[in-house]
């Protein structure tokens, strides 16, 4: 497939890494041209320096026989713009727009992009899909990842084995002798930094941080068996009132429980905007590295503080401040992956990655055949495919056991109708089945093999 990558930034950058790792046609268009030569020099794509919604630098990048062209720019406005001309001129048949200002992503004008006059097919909102993650979190407080398959059934978790983790240097078949009903499956393992897809045979480690694929009636059941106490979280205190706090708190504000909050904004035009915006939210306004304000904000008392401004260093510190006053969870928003090292030290609890959370939004419209659902692990480190089998496909008809699985993938569960199963050596997977793999990265190609979804992206 022949794909145009419309902004080199952190977002076009992994999208390219992702598409071309898997032997697709790539180019990349940026009017930056050190981006350009970041990309051409560390992955098998192709660059063009130019404005991407210029006609003269898209026919340079191929756009007369592209298949798809994915705008992640900076400016929402250059975005679209370049999906209609990729329409207008070159009849590009998948146009895909980043989105930012929440002006183009109200309802007045959700026709917008359902017609000819600005074609894009699909929009994809980072403040949206941030604010999405945020409640993720928020809803496992004991994970520092989390994400949700199977129509909400099923969710991936990522926790840490602390030293009371009571199945530490247990190995992973003894866990399911142990637990044998228990309908969750170790997929994946971070051990000093490096992430991998373990083995019957492996153990559990302090300080391991461990991915978990787990039917959701039994989440309380695995976090316990995994040293954790699943908590409520009825109060919560946002540190950073800009488009994605606010966006944060309007859906905290009209989810189903009732949640009580609190935001503190350094900026006063965003404080009295957010002030304006929200009906059951106290505003204040201030510094949230401010020791002071926190208390104002009764942050001891608070079950959570999640920190989302649009710096990484200020959500880490604040984060790292809230905690020392008393409160037992923290999350940050962290756009720099080589900080991630650092949350752990910092005692942060769990951070959302803006891009990870954006490409993982985007994958999931541009894999092909019947997948459903893809998300994309740590720093573009391995994905978790949500699909259906189809008759085809060489799982079909084969007992788990059977199936040439590279080292790196894992079957996490399985979707038979109503029914959920959850994989051993001798589960057959069927025609139909709607099944969660844990891949890492270089394997994502043979999944797609296996799944027999290389056929058509559309």
């Amino acid at each position: 497939m022949k794909v145009i990558i419309c902004g080199a930034g952190q977002v076009g950058w992994q999208i390219a890494r992702h598409l071309s790792g898997e032997l697709n046609d790539v180019t990349v268009v940026d009017n930056n041209p050190d981006l350009v030569r970041r990309a051409t020099d560390t992955l098998d794509v192709q660059g063009i320096a130019g404005f991407a919604s210029y006609p003269d630098v898209l026919e340079r990048a191929g756009a007369r026989d592209a298949d798809m062209i994915i705008a992640a720019t900076y400016s929402d406005e250059v975005n679209m713009v370049t999906c209609q001309v990729a329409h207008s001129v070159f009849n590009i048949p998948r146009k895909i727009a980043r989105l930012r200002a929440q002006s183009y992503l109200t309802a007045i004008y959700s026709d917008l992009y359902r017609r000819d006059h600005l074609p894009i097919d699909v929009v994809i909102s980072p403040e949206r899909e941030v604010a999405s993650a945020a409640l993720q979190r928020l809803s496992a407080p004991d994970a520092f990842d989390t994400d949700t398959f199977f129509d909400g059934h099923a969710r991936l978790l990522g926790i840490v084995a602390d030293e009371d983790c009571p199945v530490l240097n247990t190995p992973l078949r003894q866990l399911t002798d142990l637990f044998s009903t228990l309908r969750a499956t170790v997929v994946g393992i971070r051990r000093e930094g490096t992430l991998y897809a373990p083995e019957a045979g492996d153990q559990i480690f302090e300080g391991d941080h461990i991915y978990l694929f787990i039917y959701n009636e039994d989440l309380n059941r695995t976090l316990e068996i995994f040293g954790k106490t699943p908590r409520k979280q009825e109060r919560v205190v946002l540190v950073g009132g800009g488009n994605v706090g606010l966006a944060v708190a309007k859906e905290l504000e009209s989810a189903k429980k009732r949640i009580r909050m609190k935001v503190i904004e350094k900026d006063r035009k965003r404080a009295e905007k957010a002030a304006d915006a929200l009906e059951r939210t106290i505003v204040l306004h201030g510094d949230g590295l401010d020791a002071a304000l926190l208390e104002e904000a009764q942050i001891g008392r608070a079950d959570a503080v999640l920190c989302v401004t649009d710096d990484d260093k200020t959500n880490m510190l604040a984060a790292t401040r809230a905690k020392s006053l008393g409160c037992p969870m923290s999350i940050a928003l962290i756009n720099d992956p080589t900080l991630l090292p650092m949350i752990d030290a910092l005692g942060i609890d769990a951070y959302i990655n803006p891009r990870a959370t954006t490409v993982s939004s985007i994958l999931r419209h541009i894999r092909h055949g019947r997948v459903r659902n893809v998300y994309s692990i740590g720093d573009a480190e391995a994905e978790v495919i949500e699909a259906q089998v189809l008759s085809t496909s060489p799982l079909s008809g084969k007992p788990v056991r059977d199936i040439a699985f590279p080292e790196g993938v894992l079957l996490g569960g399985i979707m038979r109708g109503e029914k959920y199963l959850n994989p051993r050596g001798n589960t057959v997977v069927e025609e139909g089945d709607i099944v969660s793999i844990f891949s890492l990265t270089k394997d994502v190609p043979e999944v797609e093999r296996l799944l027999q979804v290389s056929i058509d992206y559309f």
